[in-house]
């Protein structure tokens, strides 16, 4: 690897890292965090690994939905983003790992009132 490629893989390293920090500050505000796992400059392909309070959280795969969609638009040399919770498999957009909302009133318990409140 040549001198102007590694400062080049460098350059592109910083500009996910400063994307990741400027566009989800909550990530780090609510306990989480945000690392690549890996960076490829030839391909254009980066894997970005949640962890912290994001693994396992309801809205993590909006995150990475986000991530995704985001990162390509704003950074012309990232063409595909791959980022997980480290949770298994990651899910397809909509999809909770095997769980679904539940609202009061809704499905086969008609007792569901929901949470109570803690006062």
């Amino acid at each position: 690897m040549s001198t102007d490629s590694a400062a080049s893989d460098s350059d592109l390293q910083d500009r996910v890292v400063n994307f990741l920090r400027r566009n989800f500050p909550q990530i780090q505000m609510h306990g989480g965090n945000a690392a690549i796992q890996r960076l490829d400059a030839e391909t254009g392909e980066v894997e970005i690994q949640l962890g912290g309070a994001c693994s396992g959280c309801g809205i993590s795969p909006m995150t990475i939905q986000a991530i995704k969609s985001r990162m390509v638009k704003e950074i012309p040399e990232i063409n595909e983003v791959h980022a997980n919770t480290g949770q298994g498999a990651e899910p397809d957009m909509g999809e909770t790992e095997g769980m679904s909302p539940s609202f009061p009133g809704e499905g086969g318990d008609d007792n569901d009132e929901g949470p109570q409140a803690p006062f």
